[in-house]
């Protein structure tokens, strides 16, 4: 069965930072790109960062370049975003992704809860 299981959310200072990971299982990680969406109560879900199957390319989103980094371990089966500078404005619940594209492949994790207070 295939698993996304998000661990690393909690409580945060403003300007503090925090690592989140991704387990992934029942599936080869290596053959998808994954990603980390935040959302908000009351906000659209949004991308946060994206990374290559390979690792060799990743995409941020304009509120969190230079902040966070996405990285991934394909031999750990695990996926990671390091969060620095931390903002109240980041508090959201992060879901990791994992998407194939050639068979339409599209899994979610259940997330974690990231609240960054003043």
């Amino acid at each position: 069965q295939v698993q996304l299981v998000e661990s690393g959310g909690g409580l945060v200072q403003s300007g503090g930072s925090r690592r989140l990971s991704c387990v992934v299982s029942g599936f080869t990680l290596s053959l998808y790109v994954m990603s980390w969406y935040r959302q908000s109560p009351g906000k659209e879900r949004e991308l946060v960062a994206r990374i290559t199957s390979a690792g060799g390319s990743t995409n941020y989103a304009d509120s969190v370049q230079g902040r966070f980094t996405i990285s991934r371990d394909n031999a750990k089966n695990t996926v990671y975003l390091e969060m620095n500078d931390l903002k109240p404005e980041d508090t959201a619940v992060y879901y990791c992704n994992a998407q194939y594209s050639p068979f339409a492949m599209n899994y979610w994790g259940k997330g974690t809860l990231v609240t960054v207070s003043s």
